[in-house]
């Protein structure tokens, strides 16, 4: 496994998409946060807190994720290396596991420079050093667990075409079904309970509850579980190739 996953996070370097997609995300974070003025400006917010970036971050994850992963499985069946994978010593389930690893950490390298954020936050506030840490923390815990969610996914679409272009696309769909298609219809329903129920299903309604620094261990177990199920999929859909 640990071959595999030094040799995914070496050849996604190894190659200049890996600098354009982290330094997109890098780039578009920071304008929307400093530089353009409106509802997700700091400047214009007037609260020392990270609250616009936990807003604005799940959605860019959604592009930057499944361009992470397209290539995982779909580059393998291009090339024909993936008969190979199947006839090496490690299991499906390894083979699967060591991308997602690799996946999760190439992500949460990405996410590490906007740490930045809060120095700057607590320099720019009031009082120097009047941050909530606990509550940047919690989300950023919750912020792993979506970058989880979302790997998982697309690794999942990864695994069911040699396209890498309609891989990426597949994961970019999945993810946002995943992630807000329940949040619209709660929009659209009147019941109270109903429309609470339907926000839980989604993976928007439990990461705000995590952005808000609250870590219920029934939204964790709910991240964990789907990223499971997409990988057991995953490991269904590669056994089924073999066939």
């Amino acid at each position: 496994m640990r071959a595999i996953i030094s040799r995914e996070i070496t050849s996604f370097f190894a190659s200049p998409i890996a600098y354009l997609i982290i330094g997109i995300f890098l780039v578009i974070n920071g304008l929307f946060l400093w530089v353009f003025q409106g509802s997700f400006n700091i400047f214009d917010y007037g609260f020392a807190d990270l609250s616009n970036f936990f807003l604005l971050a799940p959605w860019i994850l959604l592009l930057l994720i499944p361009a992470i992963c397209m290539k995982s499985f779909s580059e393998e069946m291009r090339s024909g290396t993936l008969e190979l994978l199947y006839i090496s010593p490690i299991s499906l389930w390894q083979l699967v596991l060591a991308k997602f690893i690799a996946a999760i950490t190439l992500a949460i390298i990405a996410l590490l420079p906007s740490l930045l954020y809060v120095y700057c936050l607590s320099e720019l506030g009031t009082t120097e050093g009047n941050i909530d840490i606990g509550l940047a923390l919690g989300s950023y815990i919750g912020l792993v667990f979506l970058i989880t969610t979302y790997t998982s996914v697309s690794l999942f679409a990864s695994s069911i075409t040699d396209n890498q272009i309609v891989a990426f696309i597949g994961g970019l769909i999945i993810c946002f079904i995943l992630f807000y298609f329940s949040e619209g219809l709660a929009t659209l329903i009147s019941s109270s309970d109903l429309a609470l129920s339907l926000r839980n299903l989604g993976l928007k309604g439990r990461f705000d509850t995590m952005a808000r620094g609250i870590l219920d261990t029934r939204d964790i177990v709910y991240l964990i579980s789907l990223s499971f199920l997409f990988l057991y999929l995953t490991v269904s859909q590669l056994k089924y190739r073999n066939r």
